[in-house]
């Protein structure tokens, strides 16, 4: 869900065009534009559309997990290794892989990848010999600056113009602001129905105050700001005094776009229990107890929890994807235990 803005219904048309054709795109723009949107459409309406589509994530997993994702391995190739396992690359053949974030790709799996896309040979983890050819289409996505990176030596030249065949921009929220009362909309509905919310609409003073922010998370900072209104609105309308802090900020300092910065795994943690609604047992618990995750990591995600729930505890566990009754409690007992808890009247 882009928008209806001029600027999005050109969008619109272009994918459309590119749809139609099997040619490799890169798509670019800040984060939260809805990149993957663009790159699912792409594959929607073209001819591939009743095939796979595989989106891999090249920023938030280490080499060795990345290389195995794509190309797959061979039983006994590593630690863990019990079976042969096709990676993406396979699975969608004569589908799309959709390459996110594909600026972080270290320069070794740069190598592997540009022998992939000349030659469409399949080099699985421990394999000792060349693999099937596999006809996918590749779609990349990224929101660094490609060409920077090629002349910092940090991207691969010949690896660039492999994927840079189309380019498609998808400008910021910012820079389309008639589609800010569309999307709020939108995600009122789909959110609002999910979690059985009261909330209908925004207050006119309200959705003022949205358009006049700047949305440095683009989309998806909109989404996940009506999904805590939802949760946390005295009533079915919202009113100003609903809306998140740095949303009624008015110091023009405040309102400039903020500077992109790396992804950690706090992010991507917490935007796998978010937004792709895994629970805090099954993504950040078995991290923590085998050492992968620290103390003060564990603190920074309850503390982003706690911003979105204002404080509250219980909503924290809800937002975690916590949904059994024993949770809650067993939620403050592993905080107690480990030390990980943050004062929730801060955020009061």
């Amino acid at each position: 869900m882009l928008g209806r803005s001029a600027a999005i219904l050109a969008l619109q048309q272009e994918i459309a065009r590119v749809a139609r054709s099997d040619a490799k795109v890169l798509i670019t723009g800040e984060s939260g534009v809805g990149k993957e949107i663009v790159a699912r459409s792409i594959h929607a309406l073209g001819p591939r559309s009743t095939h796979v589509f595989a989106p891999v994530n090249c920023g938030g997993l280490p080499e060795t997990l990345l290389e195995s994702e794509l190309f797959g391995h061979m039983k006994g190739s590593f630690t863990g290794a019990y079976r042969d396992k096709p990676g993406k690359l396979e699975s969608a053949h004569h589908g799309t892989v959709f390459l996110d974030e594909v600026g972080e790709m270290t320069p070794r799996m740069q190598g592997l990848l540009l022998r992939f896309l000349e030659t469409g040979e399949l080099q699985k983890v421990g394999a000792d010999d060349g693999g099937r050819v596999v006809d996918v289409r590749i779609i990349a996505a990224t929101n660094r600056d490609l060409r920077s990176l090629v002349v910092q030596s940090a991207f691969r030249e010949d690896l660039f113009y492999r994927l840079n065949v189309i380019h498609i921009v998808v400008p910021p929220l910012r820079d389309r602001r008639d589609d800010i009362p569309f999307l709020v909309s939108h995600f009122l509905r789909q959110v609002g129905h999910r979690n059985s919310s009261s909330v209908t609409s925004i207050s006119p003073e309200a959705m003022q105050v949205m358009l006049d922010y700047t949305w440095p998370g683009n989309v998806r900072e909109l989404e996940n700001v009506i999904e805590r209104l939802v949760v946390t609105a005295a009533g079915p309308i919202v009113q100003v005094n609903d809306l998140p802090p740095d949303l009624r900020v008015t110091d023009h300092v405040a309102l400039r776009p903020k500077r992109e910065r790396r992804r950690t795994i706090v992010d991507d943690l917490y935007k796998r229990m978010r937004e792709q609604r895994e629970s805090f047992w099954a993504s950040v618990y078995p991290l923590f107890m085998d050492r992968e995750l620290t103390r003060p990591q564990v603190r920074e995600i309850v503390r982003r929890g706690l911003e979105e729930a204002r404080g509250n505890y219980k909503i924290v566990s809800r937002l975690f994807n916590m949904r059994e009754p024993r949770d809650y409690k067993r939620f403050l007992n592993f905080l107690r235990k480990h030390d990980c808890q943050v004062p929730f009247k801060d955020y009061r």
